[in-house]
């Protein structure tokens, strides 16, 4: 069985470039190498998705946003083209988050004189759950970090955090539209904070606690009550060891764990594998670290509540 295991996990190597370029090729990504327009005066550049939507949320129609991470790529794998490199330069503001992308932060380091809002400082990162994974092992691209986890967005207090920051930068930049921003920021402060109940809410009471991910990616769901269980480390491209194969394969029967959660952004493989081989569900668990084709109609709140519905299924939740 561990040999199946490492036959899909070279597999997945050969997977990953091929299915970014792809999605990268498809109607979805309608985002370009370009500096942004300035059509509306004020230029935004954000690093990836959630950064996006939040600026988008609080900007309105007063400032034209860009992001720098094309639809259906890892924003962890992010080169900047010379064009993004200039976008950064010339930004009113930048909203992004230091150690997650080192393309960014060496943008940030060339600018001079840019409007920053680094979205990790703001939020307050917490400590990675290791849950058994030696994350500094497997992930050694991420040592900016330290210890810390960088996907603070799957809680949604923090990404208001972030909002507000944001709605100060802009009126900042752009002090005639201040009240703007800032009303903004609070409307979607009250949307996260609704998000954060329902998650409190739906949560409660449920028949299992752990959940099978296929990447180090959700700690900050631990607020509600999971533990999290990653078949990789803290990096979509760390590998799995056979040890850590085997601790999975003995913790998802001796739970009782129903289901093992795939993702859109890199190879299903891994975790439809584990899930065949044990004879449980396998779902998707998006992270939201960017959209793809298939999400492409939907945002980070409806990406949110899907994850929220199947949380509650595959952890029998009343």
């Amino acid at each position: 069985m561990i040999l199946n295991y490492l036959r899909i996990v070279l597999m997945r190597a050969v997977w990953l470039p091929i299915a970014t370029l792809l999605v990268a090729t498809s109607g979805c990504a309608a985002f370009t190498d370009e500096a942004p327009g300035g059509g509306a005066g004020i230029d935004v550049v954000t690093a990836f998705y959630p950064l996006q939507y939040v600026a988008e949320r609080v900007a309105g129609d007063h400032a034209d946003v860009v992001n720098l991470t094309k639809p259906g790529s890892e924003p962890h794998d992010l080169e900047l083209a010379v064009a993004q490199t200039a976008a950064v330069t010339n930004a009113d503001l930048l909203v992004y988050e230091k150690g997650l992308q080192a393309a960014v932060d060496a943008a940030v380091d060339q600018a001079h004189d840019v409007r920053t809002v680094e979205a990790g400082e703001v939020a307050g990162l917490e400590p990675l759950a290791h849950d058994g994974h030696d994350d500094a092992e497997h992930d050694a691209g991420h040592d900016d970090l330290g210890d810390l986890d960088p996907h603070f967005w799957l809680d949604p207090l923090k990404l208001a955090k972030v909002a507000d920051a944001v709605a100060e930068g802009l009126s900042k930049a752009d002090p005639l539209h201040a009240p703007d921003y800032r009303a903004n920021a609070a409307a979607l402060g009250s949307d996260l904070t609704t998000l954060d109940e329902e998650y409190v809410d739906g949560l409660r009471g449920c028949a299992r606690d752990t959940v099978v991910v296929s990447h180090n990616a959700f700690g900050y769901l631990g607020r509600y009550g999971l533990f999290i269980e990653p078949i990789s480390g803290l990096s979509p491209e760390a590998e799995p060891t056979p040890a850590d194969l085997a601790r999975l394969h003995e913790l998802i029967e001796d739970d009782g764990i129903t289901t093992v959660f795939g993702e859109r952004l890199v190879s299903p493989e891994l975790a439809q594998s584990l899930a065949d081989d044990l004879g449980v569900e396998s779902r998707i668990l998006d992270p939201i670290e960017g959209l793809t084709s298939e999400t492409s109609g939907d945002d980070y709140l409806s990406l949110m509540r899907a994850n929220l519905t199947a949380l509650r299924e595959a952890n029998g939740c009343p």
